[in-house]
This record gives C-alpha cells, sequence and structure tokens, in this order.
C-alpha cells in the first residue's frame, strides 16, 4: 500500500504549532488528472501566511500547505501520457507539501530539461509576481524603490527592473546583512531603521513596490511625488499602508491569485513560456534542503534573518 505524506493545518494560528504532518493511504488517481509525485517545495511568506489566519476570507482548513514546488508525472490520463515521466510545476490546485499531489493536466507547467531542481521549485511565486508587476508598472526611465529587500522576490524586482532600464533601484533592508548582496545586484541599500533616508529615497522616487506595508510602506507613499506610485504587493508588517492627510501619489495593489484568475490555460502557459529564459539568467538566492520530516528546522530556518531559502524535499 503506497502512503501519503503530507504538512496539513486542520485550524489557524502560527504554523510551526498549527501545522502536522500526516501519513494517510494513497487513494486512487482522480479520473483526468495528473498525478504527480512531489520532489521539492520552498517555504514563502506566502505559505506561511495564509495558516496564520490572515487570509480566512478566502482559505479554510482543513488543508495541506504549500503553494509551488516541482515533482515529476507518475500517472496520467491517456490523452496526457506524454507527461509521464515529465517534471512539471503542478501548480493552482492542492497544497504542494506533500508526498503526491494530483493535477489539472492543462494548468501543470513542463520544466525544461535544463532547468535545475531547486531553481524550478522556485519558479512561480516570485518571478511571476515580479514578472507580472513589472508588466503592469513598467521601471524604464523610472527611479524605484522597494521594501523588503533582500527577498527572492524584492531581488528579482530589481535585477529585471534595470533590465527594463530604470534609471536607479533602491532597496530598503532590515538587516545589514543584506547590504552585500543587493549591492552586487545593482540595487542601493538604505536602511530601514534610517527613516530620513527612506524618506529621502522615496522623495526623489517615481515607482514603489512595497512587500511590507506598515511604518515602512506608509511613509514611501506620504513621500512619493504626485506623479509617483506606491504597488502594494505583501503585508510582511501585518499592518496596512495608510495615506496621510498631505499624501498625493497613487497608492495601487497587486495580488497574484487574483492577477491569474481570469486566464484561461494557454495563458497561463505562455506565462511560463516567457519566464523561463528569464530565470536561466536570474540570480537567485541560495537554498538549503531539508527532508519534510524536519519541516520544523526549515521554518525555523526560514525565521532566520539572512538564511538561506529553505526548501523541503519529499521522500521518494
Amino acid at each position: 500500500m503506497t502512503v501519503s505524506t503530507a504538512l496539513r493545518y486542520h485550524r489557524f494560528g502560527p504554523p510551526a504549532e498549527s501545522l502536522t504532518l500526516e501519513r494517510t493511504p494513497l487513494p486512487p488517481r482522480a479520473e483526468g488528472r495528473l498525478r504527480v509525485a512531489m520532489m521539492l517545495a520552498p517555504v514563502n511568506p506566502s505559505d506561511l501566511i495564509p495558516i496564520t489566519g490572515a487570509y480566512a476570507h478566502r482559505v479554510q482548513p482543513p488543508l495541506v500547505a504549500g503553494y509551488e514546488g516541482v515533482g515529476r508525472v507518475v500517472e496520467a490520463p491517456a490523452a496526457h501520457a506524454h507527461l509521464t515521466g515529465r517534471r512539471v510545476l503542478p501548480l493552482r490546485g492542492d497544497g504542494t507539501w506533500q508526498t503526491y499531489l494530483d493535477c489539472d493536466p492543462a494548468l501543470a507547467i513542463p520544466v525544461p530539461d535544463d532547468i535545475p531542481d531547486d531553481l524550478a521549485a522556485r519558479a512561480y511565486i516570485n518571478p511571476l509576481a515580479a514578472h507580472l508587476m513589472l508588466k503592469a508598472w513598467p521601471a524604464r526611465d523610472r527611479h524605484v524603490v522597494l521594501t523588503g529587500a533582500g527577498s527572492a522576490c524584492v531581488g528579482l524586482l530589481g535585477q529585471w527592473a534595470l533590465q527594463q532600464g530604470a534609471c536607479s533601484v533602491t532597496g530598503i533592508c532590515r538587516s545589514d546583512s543584506r547590504r552585500s548582496p543587493l549591492e552586487a545586484l545593482g540595487i542601493r541599500p538604505v536602511p530601514l531603521a534610517d527613516m530620513a533616508a527612506v524618506k529621502a529615497a522615496a522623495a526623489t522616487a517615481d515607482l514603489a513596490f512595497d512587500a511590507v506595508g506598515g511604518a515602512a510602506g506608509s511613509a514611501i507613499l506620504n513621500a512619493l511625488p504626485a506623479a509617483g506610485v506606491l504597488v502594494s504587493y505583501g503585508l510582511l508588517s501585518g499592518q496596512p499602508v495608510l495615506p496621510g492627510v498631505q499624501a498625493r501619489a497613487k497608492h495601487a495593489r497587486f495580488h497574484l491569485r487574483e492577477s491569474l484568475g481570469p486566464l484561461a490555460p494557454e495563458a497561463w502557459q505562455a506565462l511560463f513560456r516567457d519566464l523561463w529564459p528569464r530565470l536561466r539568467t536570474a540570480h537567485m538566492p541560495d537554498t538549503d534542503v531539508f527532508p519534510l520530516e524536519d519541516w520544523q528546522a526549515a521554518l525555523a530556518a526560514y525565521a532566520r534573518p539572512g538564511a538561506r531559502k529553505p526548501l523541503l524535499a519529499m521522500p521518494s
């Protein structure tokens, strides 16, 4: 009997307390679906925040955690038999922090042979968000400010904004350990603790992408010039952006799930055909791999400032 192992949460709360590793018999494959044996899945803020209950209006436990990862097709319906044995990204369906999942063949993204597993596992949340935001708010000839600098998404936003022709990119970072990596990417670091410098950077910016919210996001929005735009795409502080009475800039919002909702399968597949060439040359953070059974150590590593990106490895 084949057993499926999954990290589930049955209630909202701190992830380290709410997640449980569960083993259950693997049911027959759902009709018309691909069965994917998961290989690697990263630990992202977007995986952990829903577990806390922050999005209780949208998700309800019990659920398997995890939104992205790479696996190999082990069973397929006859119409998709060519995918058997191929690596795919089984996205926009069940949680990825499990050993097996069944997914819609139209939404499974085939992985090119030259893309390594650790890059494929991280090819969805951060790369696609950065790609879509820079399509909606191009950086060419603009001075750009990024909060939450040091994260994978901010690193990609900065790299690709400069490739688009941004005049400059400034990264607001919490830890001094982020300074050298940001400078290596061509991003000017500004410490979050120096709020005067943060406001000065915003005052000369045209475009800001904010993953933090709270005091940092609010300060930037309120300091941006009238023609500026602040795009909120995260809430790492847990607090919203609050425009002051003197705020002049536009405040826009981006949510990956909402952007992808109306996409037809062919448009979904086309996004990744555009994305793979960009990822081949992108600088991505280093990773540390943890067996699924050591998920608590992976979450602890995620919480350490300056730590490498944790990846969960599924047992074969």
